[in-house]
């Protein structure tokens, strides 16, 4: 049989991930601090773009950049569908329409209308140090930056994780945590006796000592690893400042040790960290600056709007365009003005989409979690990431990139946009499901309720659950309860027969 070479044509479809896409993209999940840099970056490398806030010689901002701030005052419904399709990675190609040809006079400074050709641009050396491994592994780590990470692990409930995230925040570089519990609570919209709990975990991360309310608590929290928090030792803490004065005879009467004993421990107490946190990078962890600002309405609904401080403007220089392009006669120096004019453009548009891509994806999870805002942490819904990229027609990818490392005010304090989801628990007889954290938050009301003589079972709580209409499996009760550091029923009748 004789093999013949034949030439065959088919049509079909795929998604090319263009260098357009891949800027887009990480556009997009790019925090506002990275951002800053990015653009910054771009502007140093490109002659034709400049800021927005550059003034005239009169001492007045030129009329470009009035329209350029008054263009990003987004509202949701300003052409927020249009700009969310370009960016979803379901897409084609988002700008596969674009032309090299278009003329800085006939494109937009200001967004989705501006055309380019993004084929040539973003080839050099600089694009691969973006995403330098050996740059990243090389930094500081900031003490911030390592509670995140064990927190990450430390198997709280997705309200205690929030409450957790406050309290973070509020500790120092020292590693002190310097705020009030009852403030946090009320901000929060919880009971003190939850953040003391949430605390009291946090009390357990490394270094050990951390996140600790003074001095006294964080020798304390050393000395208990080490087995070597005694009466004695208790009493020794607890007057710290006679310690500093060195008056060995009182210390010996207050902890009822003789004197040999006192010096003795105030030698160990010198082996301590009076500050955990000094180890870490102090300057690497800056303060959050939101994305978002969510603010109370006198009618009881609630406003959604972005933080204009973090939208980077820049803008066509379209004056200094016209001036090199009738003095450039080579071919090569007519490519590299080409080439400047469409990264200026491409950039401009992608900055315009990014923001009201997460202006549309916020108001959004804001409108889902609206009992958040009315009543706290335990009012949280049951949330995830396809019901949101659902509700806004977009990819859950997108939605992913758009809720990491972007942060929002409420009235409640500043939270990651993606701690607003929560896992969902089926409801029986089809009825509306019910958050992981509002079952786990039942499961400990009934086990702090439960009476000495009727310790509950975990099947005794799922047929209550069940009863209350939220269906659920006993090792899920049973996983529930662990995460809370509630002991078995078993255990709970053995602590109460033995008077505990």
């Amino acid at each position: 049989m004789a093999l013949a070479h034949r030439l065959q044509l088919r049509q079909g479809q795929s998604l090319v991930m263009t260098p357009q896409l891949q800027q887009a993209i990480k556009l997009l999940q790019l925090s506002n601090v990275e951002l800053a840099e990015y653009v910054e970056t771009e502007i140093e490398r490109n002659p034709l773009l400049t800021r927005a806030e550059n003034e005239g010689p009169d001492g007045e901002a030129p009329e470009r950049t009035t329209e350029k701030r008054e263009e990003m005052r987004l509202d949701e419904s300003d052409g927020a569908d249009k700009a969310s399709r370009e960016l979803d990675a379901r897409s084609d190609d988002v700008y596969e329409n674009d032309s090299p040809s278009e003329a800085p006079d006939g494109a937009s400074a200001g967004g989705p209308s501006a055309q380019l050709d993004w084929s040539k641009a973003g080839s050099g050396k600089q694009r691969s140090e973006d995403f330098d491994l050996e740059s990243i592994t090389a930094e500081e780590k900031s003490l911030r930056d390592h509670l995140e990470d064990q927190l990450q692990l430390a198997g709280l409930t997705d309200a205690d994780r929030l409450i957790a995230s406050r309290l973070i925040e509020e500790t120092d570089e020292a590693g002190f945590m310097r705020g009030d519990v009852n403030e946090i609570a009320t901000a929060l919209g919880t009971e003190v006796e939850d953040v003391e709990a949430v605390l009291g975990v946090c009390h357990g991360f490394e270094p050990t000592g951390v996140m600790a309310r003074n001095i006294q608590e964080c020798l304390s929290l050393q000395l208990i690893e080490r087995d070597r928090f005694d009466p004695a030792m208790q009493k020794l803490i607890a007057n710290l400042e006679v310690a500093a004065k060195r008056d060995f005879k009182r210390l010996s009467d207050l902890c009822g040790v003789d004197q040999e004993d006192i010096i003795d421990m105030l030698a160990e107490i010198r082996t301590l960290t009076p500050r955990p946190g000094a180890a870490f990078a102090g300057d690497a962890a800056p303060a959050v600056t939101p994305d978002v600002f969510v603010r109370e309405m006198p009618n009881g609904t609630y406003s959604v709007e972005l933080n204009a401080d973090t939208l980077p403007r820049v803008l066509l220089d379209r004056t200094y365009y016209a001036e090199v392009s009738g003095l450039s006669k080579k071919d090569e120096d007519k490519a590299f003005l080409a080439e400047c004019q469409a990264s200026a453009n491409w950039l401009i548009k992608s900055l315009d989409q990014r923001a009201r891509t997460i202006l549309k994806v916020a108001s959004e999870i804001v409108r889902q979690q609206d009992g958040f805002f009315v009543s706290g942490v335990r009012a949280l819904r049951p949330l995830n990431l396809k019901t949101v990229a659902d509700a806004v027609e977009m990819h859950e990818s997108t939605v992913s990139r758009v809720t990491s490392n972007k942060y929002v005010s409420t009235p409640r304090g500043v939270f990651e946009l993606k701690y607003f989801f929560s896992a969902s628990i089926p409801a029986t007889q089809g009825g509306e499901s019910h958050s992981a954290e509002s079952v786990r938050h039942r499961i400990k009301e009934m086990i702090d309720q439960e009476s000495r003589d009727a310790v509950l079972s975990d099947d005794q709580i799922v047929e209550r659950l069940r009863a209350y209409g939220v269906d659920i499996a006993r090792r899920t009760v049973a996983k529930y309860r662990e995460s809370l550091r509630i002991p078995s029923s078993v255990e709970r009748r053995r602590i109460v027969a033995s008077g505990g």
